[in-house]
This record gives structure tokens, C-alpha cells and sequence, in this order.
């Protein structure tokens, strides 16, 4: 789109990717945290694509980095488009990083200082309240086997969650 003065004004989001990854062995839904070094504290693997990188290989790439776990992403679980006054839109993708056993996790500590499991109700005591409604949402989308658009870490009016 040009401006009155011949510049364009196209969004420029910042794309990141991450994998959920759900503890083997259990019947609950606890979800995998590491501790960045950097940044807000504790998140799901991942980090920023990079230029000319898909979100895939980002998440692969990111997991392999923090976790030392070189696999392919599973199904996409959610999209988020999640703007920030300080930071400008962000496009979020959350892909299934499938089940893990503690012995799978290698944490890389060049960026990573430690990793946790949590339970799904008790997220919003580790991470701010945007993804913990983002990784519920991802839970859903994972046990539903569907993907779900999401806005700020809800579900957009516009998609509602299909019924079952």
C-alpha cells in the first residue's frame, strides 16, 4: 500500500515459532517451560523465524538449539496474531511437539538455564496471561486435532472452536 508520499506502509510482523510438548507417562496435561536467559522468563521451546526460514523450520531449528532434539514439528495447533505496543504485530505459531519423557531433555544452556514441567491450570503462575491462554488453547486444539486462529491468545470471535 503507497503512501500520499510514494512510501509504503506494509505490516511488518515478527513471525516466531514454538513447539508444546506434553510429559509421557501421564494423564494430565503438563506442559514443557524452559527458562530463557534472555527475554521474558519462562516460554515453550522457540524463538523468532528468521528471513526466508518457514515457521516449521524455525521451530525445528529453535527446539534442536534449546533442547537438543532435531525432529520435525507435528500439526500446527494454533496462530496467533498477537500485536505488542512495544514490539509491533507478531504472527505466534504453536506446533505439536508431541510427548516427552524427562530423559529426552537436553537443555542447551547458551540460552536456556532450566525447564519444567506444569500443569495446564497453573501455567498463569509461570507465564504471563496471554500465552497461558495461548498453550490452553493449544491444548484444546491438540486433544480436538484441530488448529485454532487465535488473537491475543483467544480465540477470535471470527473462529469460534468448533463444537464436538
Amino acid at each position: 500500500m503507497a503512501t500520499t508520499d510514494g512510501t509504503d506502509t506494509w505490516t511488518q510482523a515478527r513471525l516466531a515459532a514454538g513447539a508444546l510438548f506434553v510429559r509421557a507417562g501421564t494423564g494430565s496435561d503438563e506442559v514443557l517451560l524452559v527458562h530463557k536467559t534472555y527475554g521474558i522468563g519462562w516460554d515453550i521451546p522457540g524463538g523468532y523465524v528468521e528471513p526466508g526460514e518457514s515457521p516449521a523450520q524455525a521451530c525445528r531449528r529453535e527446539v534442536a538449539e534449546e533442547l537438543g532434539i532435531d525432529r520435525a514439528p507435528g500439526r500446527l495447533l494454533v496462530h496467533d496474531w498477537a500485536p505488542n505496543p512495544g514490539e509491533g504485530d507478531k504472527v505466534l505459531y504453536v506446533f505439536d511437539g508431541g510427548r516427552l519423557d524427562d530423559r529426552d531433555i537436553v537443555l542447551q544452556t547458551a540460552e536456556l538455564d532450566s525447564w519444567e514441567w506444569v500443569r495446564a491450570d497453573l501455567l498463569e503462575e509461570r507465564v504471563v496471561a496471554r500465552l497461558s491462554r495461548r498453550l490452553r488453547c493449544a491444548l484444546v486444539a491438540r486433544a480436538r486435532e484441530v488448529s485454532l486462529y487465535l488473537e491475543r491468545g483467544a480465540v477470535a470471535p471470527e473462529a469460534a472452536l468448533p463444537s464436538r
